[in-house]
């Protein structure tokens, strides 16, 4: 399955909620990612623009974006961004492709 990175910040009435519940929150994130046909590899929490970050497969972009609607749209974050991933072979298979696109850039000249 694709995998996808997501990066959540928190507004500051989601983390008073948070902070009254601490342990609330990652089962019904799991939850709902599950019912999406997805799954959680890792989740951490982070100092910076970005308060939780977490690596989730889902089946397809569809899903991954859903999951990203539903939190945006609960009012308790003030942004959601989602990245999708690629794997190194992935990537490799992307270049090759690229390598071999015919694509010139418009400073190439003619």
């Amino acid at each position: 399955m694709p995998h996808y990175l997501t990066q959540v910040a928190y507004t500051p009435e989601g983390w008073n909620a948070m902070l009254k519940d601490p342990e609330g929150r990652r089962a019904m994130v799991r939850a709902t990612i599950e019912k999406l046909g997805g799954k959680i590899d890792s989740q951490y929490f982070a100092f910076g623009d970005y308060d939780v970050i977490g690596i989730a497969e889902f089946p397809d972009n569809i899903s991954a974006a859903a999951i990203a609607m539903a939190v945006s749209a609960g009012g308790a974050v003030r942004s959601v961004k989602t990245t999708p991933l690629l794997s190194v072979g992935e990537a490799q298979e992307a270049m090759r492709r690229a390598a071999n696109s015919g694509y010139r850039a418009a400073s190439a000249g003619a």
